[in-house]
């Protein structure tokens, strides 16, 4: 069973920037993709950006070049850095982790974006 702990949300004025980070524990094995979705109030679950253990990223349309995102394998962690923030990105922000033909999704943590 994989344990996802996501950290870094809080509320962020228009235009500015946070940093999201979401740790893996209790994998026996290397987890393949591990990424950041995110989901506003009566909205459907959109994809913000997700990372496989080579490095190789797919951005989802909403946020592309406004974040990166990274991953330390090491430390089964990967990273969401969000610039440029906007009303409209206020969400909750979920970690997922794809490993053994499971999929596991964390908590979220919430980011609001208001002046």
């Amino acid at each position: 069973q994989v344990q996802l702990v996501e950290s870094g949300g809080g509320i962020v004025q228009p235009g500015g920037s946070l940093r999201l980070s979401c740790a893996a524990s209790g994998s026996r094995f290397g987890i393949a993709v591990m990424g950041w979705y995110r989901q506003a109030p009566g909205k459907q679950r959109e994809l913000v950006a997700v990372i496989n253990s080579e490095g190789r990223t797919t951005y989802g349309g909403a946020m592309q070049g406004r974040v990166t995102i990274s991953r330390d394998n090491a430390q089964n962690t990967v990273y969401l850095q969000a610039n440029s923030l906007e009303p409209e990105d206020t969400a909750v922000y979920l970690c997922n982790a794809y490993t053994i033909a499971r999929y596991y999704w964390g908590q979220g943590t919430q980011v609001t974006v208001s002046s």
